[in-house]
């Protein structure tokens, strides 16, 4: 069966992330059999990394604070979580599965694809999307 996805609650998920005016700083999509719905949303980082079990695939999109002494900017990134213990044939589906959620979360400076929860460190992620930024003018003195 092919999936679907909620496009109204999940569109709402995404904008409360990319609102400077709310706190929300990551939403998650997760499966509902064959439907991609919102999983939640949040402001502590440590609640969306405690989604990603081994057994689950889901699709994270994440506001993080970067910059540099001369200026700091929300930066934004997709994640796609695939467990360990994902069927062959549900990660199969991922990469076909993902333009969906790409249909609603457009904007993001970089996309990472992890099945190992040390890759989900913050500060692992952040470093990411710091190079992904440009100029790091950290070596200056201030």
């Amino acid at each position: 069966m092919a999936t679907k996805i909620d496009k109204d609650a999940c569109r709402e998920a995404y904008n409360q992330v990319r609102d400077d005016n709310t706190e929300i700083n990551w939403a998650s999509f997760i499966y509902k059999d064959s439907m991609i719905i919102s999983g939640g949303q949040g402001t502590d980082y440590e609640e969306f990394k405690s989604q990603c079990k081994d057994d689950v695939r889901l699709y994270g999109f994440v506001r993080i604070t970067t910059g540099d002494a001369m200026s700091k900017r929300a930066k934004f990134t997709l994640i796609t979580w695939i467990g360990e213990k994902v069927s062959g044939l549900q990660r199969a589906k991922i990469s076909t599965d993902k333009t969906l959620v790409k249909d609603i979360v457009q904007n993001f400076a970089k996309e990472f694809m992890i099945s190992d929860i040390r890759e989900l460190d913050e500060d692992y992620i952040r470093t990411e999307l710091k190079k992904a930024g440009g100029a790091n003018y950290d070596a200056q003195a201030e």
